[in-house]
């Protein structure tokens, strides 16, 4: 004789094959249908899939935006089919779709600093205000830009650093690009008694060197006058990865080739004069 317990234990799990036997006699067409249209959809969805991505390469548009659009276009075909398989074996989706409805709403509330990035970077990569490579000024910030991706770009500096900033940031701000170069300013004082257009014809010597070729677009000229002397300006693009280096080889350069050439530099002078007062006596 059976104990109780058992006994027990076996009428459940008749119960539960007798329902497992009932849905299946009762929807094994409408369970069979649904599976064939999910496979149908995940086909169609990879189908489509490839053929945007084919688009996309075709007219040459940034990968990181390409992958995205391509993915984003078959999650939507997969989520469709899936919800029309589900209607196929009688479960209602009108519940679910509202509680999807509300999770993405709280989501995108939660998430809204993520999303502004997504958006942001969507801009950059449709507009293209720069590219890989580039080098670029932005909130006070400057670097090659070594990748774009929708939520942030990648800056790297001749430190070798790699700045990280959020795409938000960026849009809608004023952005200097001057590609792969970098922009040097400098300037000193020579006396008034030294003749500019030596001084600036010693200068040009400099970047006339061969060793010099990085450099591009030198301009030499007088940028003001001041009580000091004379203020000779000096402006020439670099590579951006060799900033610092080419700066301070310049430098070198143009200090050794003033003072070959007996050009003084002129330095602040200030005159103190020192007045005594005397004082009468008592």
């Amino acid at each position: 004789m059976l104990q109780p317990n058992l006994k027990q234990e076996l009428e459940q799990l008749q119960g539960i094959y007798d329902l497992i036997t009932e849905f299946l006699v009762k929807y094994s067409f409408q369970l069979i249908g649904a599976i064939l249209i999910f496979l149908a959809g995940l086909w169609v969805a990879n189908k489509v899939a490839k053929i945007v991505a084919k688009q996309f390469k075709k007219h040459e548009i940034d990968i990181t935006l390409s992958n995205f659009i391509t993915n984003l276009v078959k999650i939507s075909i997969i989520v469709m089919v899936a919800i029309i398989a589900l209607g196929k074996v009688g479960i209602s989706v009108t519940p679910m779709v509202a509680a999807i409805g509300a999770a993405s709403l709280g989501a995108g509330l939660a998430l809204q600093g993520m999303l502004s990035n997504y958006a942001a970077g969507i801009t950059i990569i449709v507009t293209r205000p720069f590219i890989v490579g580039n080098t670029i000024s932005v909130q006070g910030v400057t670097g090659v830009v070594k990748d774009i991706h929708l939520g942030l770009t990648l800056l790297t500096n001749e430190e070798g650093e790699v700045i990280s900033i959020p795409n938000k940031h960026i849009v809608g701000e004023i952005i200097h690009n001057s590609h792969a170069n970098k922009l040097v300013e400098n300037h000193f004082n020579i006396q008034y008694s030294m003749d500019p257009n030596h001084a600036i014809d010693v200068i040009r010597t400099v970047f006339n060197n061969p060793q010099e070729a990085t450099v591009t677009n030198p301009q030499i000229g007088i940028n003001g006058f001041n009580h000091s002397g004379i203020e000779i300006g000096v402006r020439y693009w670099v590579p951006t990865e060799q900033y610092y280096q080419s700066k301070f080889h310049i430098n070198l350069a143009l200090h050794r080739a003033l003072t070959d050439a007996k050009i003084d530099i002129a330095c602040p002078i200030r005159e103190v004069h020192v007045q005594t007062v005397e004082h009468g006596k008592n």
